[in-house]
């Protein structure tokens, strides 16, 4: 690809970051009537606003100029039709391909691709409604009322993302989570459940990860200590590729759910990987979310650069960690329903991103992914809002709000609202005192996302808007953003250190 900064696009970017000087960001707003309704992009139920960015017409055509030059396009028509571009592990990257709607044959290694998800969505949707409905029951008879998900990164956070920010979708079932290796964990999960009524998801797509396998081993002793070893084929299931592990298990292969190897497992809640979503939720929500991040796919492949909000998005991101030198990016979700979303968007961005080697095995000039972090918004202002406001950092924020209230409680809609707009506000304005000490600076940047209502549809258009805004800026840095080689080491030592001792 040849190196970033010998692109002429680059150091005009170099050169006109040095227009932004002192307070501009509030003048540039406040000069231009217009520059809200110009700088906004609206999807269905969801609208960007970029308006308080140090972004002017001209900051956004050199912006646009980049990704032209490294070829933004060119790698999101390769990824959408199917092409390896996975170069590291030699794979296709199609989750986009799990929401996809098309009937047209996806083809690949000879597969259609489209008739492998839909024979997989059918034994999905089969099973969690057998479920739900209470016509599929544990080894004793009774109805399942509970749900255990075990698994870890992509098998997790994207899962209990989803299942907590549309409990208010959810159905008869209650979903829990389990993860981390410290049983206390798993204690924690299983305590106040009935064996009889509980149902475990091991999502490992190997069936070899350490904490999962330690944690469904767990849950197994559990399950067997009340109803004895026949009642696992009853109380267990799995997504996986290893049938052979997960048969040693004790898990009828009838009760395997398979994922494929274009599939990352940060991008792979769309798939059986989201079973307990569906459960959890029911499978016409659980297609409602996929549509949503669809309808997102077809505007990420088909609007102009000017007006596409994942290509703006990260755009914009870049701009502030190249050019501003931003280490860090806030995500900031004013909705309690919302609060995993930082821990996700950590994992989406920080292992497709993290990573100082280039497609064609060069070390990075530039610096790449920025650390992200976050936690609900009024929350967050109790903690570090001091270091967004008047830390030494220029750090990017991201306040994503929901404009319809869902709790019945108008008047606390209203103060999160309030709060919200007066964040973005105080870090766009500042606040001059007589005492340094007092004074807020302003002149920090941040973008506003608003869904019109949080549900199954609009949640769909935000994960899927981050996700091709960290396809953006890998395509631009020109990192394979789809492999994770950097957390195979502590993986190896720490088999080692238990097998011969700490």
């Amino acid at each position: 690809m040849g190196k970033i900064t010998d692109l002429e696009v680059w150091k005009k970017l170099q050169a006109h970051r040095t227009h932004f000087h002192g307070h501009a960001l509030a003048k540039i707003y406040d000069a231009d009537t217009a520059r809200v309704a110009r700088m906004s992009f609206r999807l269905d139920g969801l609208e960007a606003d970029f308006s308080r960015n140090h972004v002017t017409p001209e900051t956004l055509a050199l912006l646009l100029e980049l990704a032209e030059a490294r070829g933004v396009e060119m790698l999101r028509d390769a990824m959408f039709a199917g092409k390896k571009i996975n170069e590291s592990e030699k794979r296709a990257v199609l989750h986009t391909a799990l929401r996809r709607t098309s009937p047209e044959a996806l083809m690949l290694d000879g597969e259609d691709v489209g008739v492998l998800v839909r024979e997989t969505d059918k034994r999905l949707a089969a099973f969690a409604g057998a479920v739900r409905d209470g016509s599929w029951t544990g080894a004793t008879g009774k109805k399942i009322t509970h749900i255990v998900n075990i698994g870890i990164g992509g098998s997790d956070l994207g899962p209990r993302l989803v299942v907590s920010a549309l409990r208010s979708f959810a159905g008869p079932l209650s979903v829990r989570f389990a993860a981390n290796v410290d049983a206390n964990e798993m204690e924690a999960v299983l305590k106040g459940l009935d064996p009889a009524r509980t149902l475990f998801v091991v999502v490992s797509k190997t069936f070899t990860t350490l904490e999962t396998l330690m944690n469904a081993r767990f849950a197994r002793a559990w399950l067997v200590k009340e109803l004895g070893e026949a009642a696992v084929a009853k109380h267990f299931v799995a997504v996986s590729t290893n049938q052979p592990e997960v048969e040693r298990f004790g898990i009828a292969p009838a009760n395997m759910f398979p994922l494929w190897d274009w599939v990352g497992g940060r991008y792979s809640l769309w798939s059986a990987v989201g079973l307990s979503i569906a459960l959890a939720i029911g499978w016409d929500g659980f297609l409602a979310l996929r549509a949503g991040a669809a309808a997102m796919d077809a505007h990420f492949r088909t609007a102009p650069l000017a007006s596409n909000m994942p290509v703006l998005l990260g755009l914009i991101g870049l701009w502030y960690r190249n050019f501003w030198g931003s280490g860090a990016h806030a995500i900031l979700p004013y909705a309690e329903k919302l609060r995993d979303l930082p821990r996700f968007l950590q994992q989406l961005d920080m292992e497709s991103n993290g990573k100082r080697v280039t497609r064609d095995g060069a070390l990075s000039e530039v610096s790449t992914g920025p650390v992200i972090f976050g936690e609900c918004g009024t929350v967050g202002q109790h903690s570090f809002h001091q270091w967004l406001h008047q830390g030494t950092d220029v750090t990017p924020a991201d306040f994503i709000g929901i404009r319809e209230d869902d709790s019945g409680k108008p008047e606390h809609h209203r103060a999160l609202l309030a709060n919200l707009v007066a964040q973005a506000e105080a870090l766009l304005r500042g606040r001059a005192m007589e005492d340094p000490a007092r004074t807020n600076p302003g002149d920090r940047p941040s973008t506003l996302l608003w869904l019109d209502k949080l549900d199954p549809y609009n949640l769909g258009l935000l994960l899927a808007l981050y996700e091709q805004k960290v396809f953006v800026q890998g395509a631009i840095w020109g990192l394979n953003s789809f492999d994770q080689w950097g957390v195979e080491l502590g993986k190896i030592l720490a088999n080692e250190k238990i097998a011969t001792g700490i």
